[in-house]
């Protein structure tokens, strides 16, 4: 999908300012759902629920190496 692209010229800061800014033709839902894919992409990966109980410290390590 090709979109033109537009040149605005203004004569003044004051009238850029009340220019509307321009969108894209097309729902809004689907701009969210494109921003919530991208966000699970790269959305740091979360440790499982609950609390642990480790016998050593090393242990602790490799658990937390586990989910990194």
């Amino acid at each position: 999908m090709k979109t033109e692209k537009r040149v605005q010229k203004f004569r003044s800061i004051e009238e850029m300012n009340k220019a509307p800014v321009p969108e894209r033709p097309g729902s809004h839902f689907e701009r969210f759902l494109r921003h919530c894919a991208r966000w699970w992409a790269i959305a740091p990966k979360q440790y499982p629920r609950g609390v642990f109980k480790f016998r050593s410290i090393e242990e602790a390590q490799k658990a937390r190496e586990k989910y990194r």
